[in-house]
């Protein structure tokens, strides 16, 4: 069942607008959630702020945010300071920039929205728009409050929608040089190379959703199912033995490996 928008605006591109609605392309509703509860008396927890210096309880009205500048000291700031440095309108997606698509890098991504327009009269606008995007191979950039943070998103035309990404900030994305720079620059061997396309071939599939199943969700809803009827909980699967160590020969462990896969066809 396709869920209900959580955010209603106005997509624009110089003097086009149109009105919009957004979903999220994500959902968790599903996941098994846990409330915290007193073990001795079965009721609910609930948490609450204490000062960490008299220990006492802090009123919701004498809550702020802190920005630490030295060993407990901070800059404290209120709702409407945080609140005035955002964007005038929270409602428009003005689409300023385009960008080529390839230009983008995956790790940039964050959190997708599928992005539709909203009545029937604003559906050429949004046609056009999503077209244009598709036949010149680019994406828009724009901002947006979300999440109660101004964030950059990116447009990308997807089908007869549009999906919008918000993009992680910069000081989220690491460089990947100051990880992979230092890597030997040995070439593998020709044989090895080979051996390995090969076990690739034998275990490409077509991909299919159940390939990212979360399989601790299926054993928490058998121990939450058994629990209700009374029945005991499932016995603890076993984790399976400890592999051996390194491998001393790389090509009879790929050549093992190629033997192995035929074996189980």
């Amino acid at each position: 069942m396709a869920s209900r928008s959580f955010w209603k605006g106005y997509l624009k591109l110089s003097l086009v607008t149109c009105p919009v609605a957004m979903m999220p392309a994500t959902s968790e509703e599903e996941k098994v959630r846990f409330r915290t509860l007193n073990g001795k008396t079965g009721n609910p927890v609930v948490s609450r702020y204490v000062d960490a210096v008299t220990g006492k309880a802090v009123n919701e009205d004498d809550e702020v945010k802190g920005y630490p500048r030295g060993e407990n000291d901070y800059v404290m700031l209120e709702d409407e300071e945080i609140e005035a440095v955002a964007l005038e309108s929270t409602r428009t997606i003005d689409i300023e920039t385009f960008v080529p698509r390839e230009t983008i890098a995956w790790i940039w991504y964050d959190t997708p929205h599928y992005l539709v327009p909203n009545d029937t009269v604003g559906e050429e606008a949004f046609s056009v728009i999503r077209e244009a995007m598709a036949a010149t191979g680019t994406v828009g950039i724009s901002r947006l409050v979300l999440y109660r943070r101004e964030r950059a998103v990116m447009l990308e035309p997807r089908g007869k929608g549009i999906v919008l990404w918000t993009l992680r900030y910069g000081d989220e994305v690491r460089n990947e040089k100051d990880y992979f720079s230092g890597l030997g620059k040995a070439k593998p061997e020709a044989r090895a190379l080979s051996l390995v396309k090969a076990l690739i071939k034998e275990r490409t599939k077509k991909w299919d959703p159940k390939m990212a199943d979360d399989p601790v969700q299926d054993r928490l809803l058998d121990i939450i199912a058994a629990k209700k009827k009374g029945r005991k909980r499932p016995a603890k699967r076993k984790a399976p033995p400890p592999t051996a160590g390194n491998v001393v020969n790389i090509m009879d462990a790929l050549r093992r490996s190629i033997k192995a896969e035929g074996k189980g066809k």
